[in-house]
């Protein structure tokens, strides 16, 4: 059984809606509430072709984890993506597109091999999935690119993002993520994590945190008072729009009050613990 399956779960968090919630509580609600569509974006599938890319490597052999080796498993990885997801085939209007858009996977890739050496590491897990259950009833789960484990048991929490490294002004956001995703670690019977690591391919930056565990207590705080947040937001069924420069990769403006729409009436749904997807979907790659 599942945690989910053990405990009485009063809803479920994963980094990336609790990102929505914090960005804007309207698109929560568009995204969880109102589970509207969304047009797959270029950027957002380009980072989950990486991903896979950098999965797959460490299938390999350690001799063989070379940037020739990486860049054999674009084309693969890429038809596999349009078979399970036909609407890929969609993104680009041409072939010439389309190959500029893949010329950048592959630079995101080679850029890799300039952060770490992947034949010096064993990843103990690759695409992780992860929950725990917080004393409040929270389910909190999602996906790990990587997690290292040193021969002294240490662990680290590797993130790759395939955009470029946030200024100082936005780094705690970057961080929140990592930090939910230690949280959950150390809920489910783990140590802390002895290092966070994201690694951003856009332009070749990596970012380490080292937490505690007051930073953990304080993360959990954040994510419990977010859940009550949302818990108002479905009472009250009043669901703020909060308006920023990431409104223009947004697919609701036509509903959004900010731009001159009109939400749908709320459905009767509240954002409690669905099943376990098997995989991430692209909007969890922004």
């Amino acid at each position: 059984m599942t945690l989910a399956e053990e405990r009485s779960i009063i809803g479920a968090l994963s980094p990336s809606r609790a990102g929505d919630f914090m960005t804007c509580p309207l698109l929560y609600r568009f995204r969880v509430i109102d589970q509207l569509p969304e047009r797959p974006s270029p950027a957002a599938v380009r980072g989950t072709l990486v991903h896979a890319v950098l999965e797959r490597l460490y299938d390999l052999p350690a001799r063989g984890r070379t940037v020739a080796a990486a860049l054999d498993l674009l084309e693969p990885e890429w038809n596999r993506l349009l078979e399970e997801e036909p609407e890929y085939g969609g993104l680009f209007p041409d072939d010439e597109e389309r190959e500029a858009w893949l010329t950048r996977a592959r630079g995101m890739v080679e850029r890799y091999f300039t952060l770490e050496d992947p034949q010096r590491l064993e990843p103990a897990q690759r695409e992780m999935y992860v929950e725990a259950v917080l004393d409040s009833g929270l389910l909190l789960r999602g996906y790990i690119d990587r997690l290292d484990v040193a021969p002294t048991g240490e662990t680290r929490i590797v993130d790759y993002k395939t955009g470029a490294a946030p200024g100082r002004d936005f780094e705690a956001k970057a961080l929140f993520q990592m930090k939910f995703y230690a949280l959950a670690l150390w809920r489910s019977g783990g140590a802390v994590p002895r290092m966070l690591q994201l690694m951003y391919l856009g332009n070749g930056e990596i970012l380490r945190y080292v937490p505690d565990e007051a930073d953990l207590r304080a993360t959990e705080r954040k994510v419990e008072a977010l859940w009550t947040a949302i818990e108002r937001a479905v009472r009250t069924r009043e669901w703020r729009a909060r308006p920023s420069r990431l409104c223009d990769w947004c697919d609701h403006q036509a509903l959004c009050p900010e731009f001159g729409g009109t939400p749908p009436p709320v459905p009767d749904r509240e954002p409690r613990l669905s099943a376990r997807v098997s995989r991430r979907s692209a909007t969890d790659e922004i």
